[in-house]
C-alpha cells in the first residue's frame, strides 16, 4: 500500500495562528475586537430555533448577500460569501492561477498568502516593501494574482488610494484587495470594483463586528469573476448559525461605528504612550499598532509579556523581528500592558 502526499505538502512551512490560550491572558496578539457584537447578535442567538440545526443552511447565502448588497451599493451577485476571510483567498488561488501561474504580495504583509502559493505549489513574487514599510512597486512587476492588504499587516499602514488604483489599472492580472481591517481606516478602496475589471475587495466580520469566532469574510467584484468561486466552493460552505447573526451584525452599522470610534480612541493613547517610552510607533490605520522597543530586543519584551499573560504578537525575521505588534484591548487591558512595560523598564532595561 502506498499512499501519495504531495510534495508541496511534505515541504509545506505552514500557516502560524497567533496563540490561544487561557482565559487568564489578556489577548492582543490576534487583533479580534476587544468589544462584544452587536446586541441583535445576542438576541438572534436567543431566539434561534435549534431545531433548524438539523437543516442544512442556504448553500448562496441570500438573505446575508442581500444585506451586504444594501450597505455597499452593489447588487447580490457580485458577493461571495466565504466561512471566513480565510476560505476566499484559498479559492482564490484554486481559480484565478493556472499550476504554473504566479502569486505576487508584499513583504512583509499577512503570511498566510506565500503559504496558499505554497499548497498549490505556485511560483511566489514577493514585492519587499521600503525601509519604513512604505508601499514600492518596481515598474513591469508582473504577477496573475496580486494580494494587496489595505491597511497592511502587520504595518498597520494604508496606502495612499489614488496611487493603489494606477497600480490595479496598469496591472495585467487579478488584484485582491484585503481590507480586513478598512473600518478601522479613513478610507477604503470598494469604488474600484465597479470602475476596474480587474480588482476583488475582500471584507471580513472578524475585527470591527467582534464576530471572529463566527468565520464570516465576504469578496465583492464584477460578477464575472465572483461567479467562480460558486463554481468550485463547498457546497455548503457558511452555516445556518454565522449566517444569521452575520446578517444581524451588517444591519447594525449604528453600534459597529461605535466600537470602532472607541477602538481608534484607544489605538491614539496606546500610540501616544508607547511614543513617549522611546517607542518607535507606525501611524496605525487597524485595530492593532506596529512598533520597536527602544533599546531592547522585541523578542525579549515579548517573552516578559508572556511571562506577565499578556499576549501580543512577535514576527521572528530579518524584516520584522525588531517589532512587536499588539492590538488594541479594553482601555482597562490597555492599561495592564503599560504597567508591566513600566514594570519591565523598572528591571534596568531602557525601553
Amino acid at each position: 500500500m502506498k499512499v501519495v502526499i504531495r510534495k508541496s505538502i511534505l515541504v509545506l512551512k505552514s500557516y502560524v495562528p497567533g496563540e490561544q490560550l487561557g482565559p487568564e491572558f489578556i489577548k492582543l496578539n490576534t487583533n479580534e475586537c476587544p468589544y462584544p457584537p452587536s446586541p441583535s447578535v445576542r438576541d438572534a442567538i436567543a431566539n434561534m430555533d435549534v431545531n433548524k440545526l438539523r437543516l442544512y443552511p442556504d448553500p448562496l447565502c441570500i438573505e446575508l448577500r442581500h444585506a451586504i448588497a444594501h450597505l455597499h451599493g452593489c447588487r447580490p451577485e457580485q458577493i461571495f460569501v466565504g466561512n471566513g476571510l480565510d476560505e476566499v483567498l484559498s479559492l482564490s488561488v484554486r481559480i484565478f492561477a493556472e499550476d504554473t501561474g504566479t502569486v505576487g504580495y508584499l513583504n512583509p504583509s499577512y503570511s498566510l498568502y506565500p503559504v496558499l502559493a505554497d499548497i498549490r505549489g505556485l511560483r511566489k513574487k514577493p514585492v519587499e516593501l521600503g525601509s519604513s514599510f512604505e508601499w514600492q512597486i518596481p515598474s513591469g512587476y508582473k504577477s496573475d494574482i496580486f494580494f494587496l492588504t489595505n491597511p497592511n499587516a502587520p504595518t498597520g499602514l494604508y496606502y495612499n488610494k489614488a496611487v493603489v488604483y494606477e497600480f490595479c489599472k496598469r496591472f495585467n492580472g487579478l488584484v485582491i484587495i484585503d481590507e480586513a481591517y478598512v473600518d478601522f481606516a479613513e478610507n477604503n478602496c470598494l469604488d474600484f470594483i465597479f470602475k476596474l475589471k480587474n480588482v476583488i475587495v475582500l471584507r471580513s466580520l472578524s475585527k470591527s463586528y467582534s464576530l471572529a469566532g463566527a468565520r464570516v469574510g465576504y469578496a465583492l467584484g464584477p460578477s464575472k469573476l465572483i461567479s467562480f468561486f460558486y463554481k468550485i466552493k463547498d457546497s455548503y460552505n457558511v452555516n445556518r448559525f454565522s449566517q444569521i447573526i452575520a446578517r444581524c451584525a451588517i444591519i447594525d452599522q449604528k453600534y459597529m461605528r461605535a466600537n470602532v470610534e472607541k477602538v481608534k480612541k484607544t489605538r491614539e493613547f496606546l500610540s501616544q504612550s508607547l511614543a513617549k517610552m522611546g517607542w518607535q510607533v507606525y501611524p496605525s490605520q487597524a485595530n492593532f499598532i506596529w512598533a520597536r522597543p527602544h533599546g531592547v530586543k522585541a523578542s525579549s519584551v515579548y517573552e516578559f509579556l508572556r511571562e506577565q499573560k499578556i499576549l501580543v504578537r512577535y514576527f521572528p525575521g530579518p524584516r520584522t523581528g525588531d517589532f512587536l505588534r499588539i492590538s488594541i484591548g479594553t482601555d482597562k487591558e490597555i492599561a495592564v500592558l503599560l504597567s508591566a512595560l513600566n514594570k519591565y523598564k523598572a528591571k534596568g532595561d531602557k525601553l
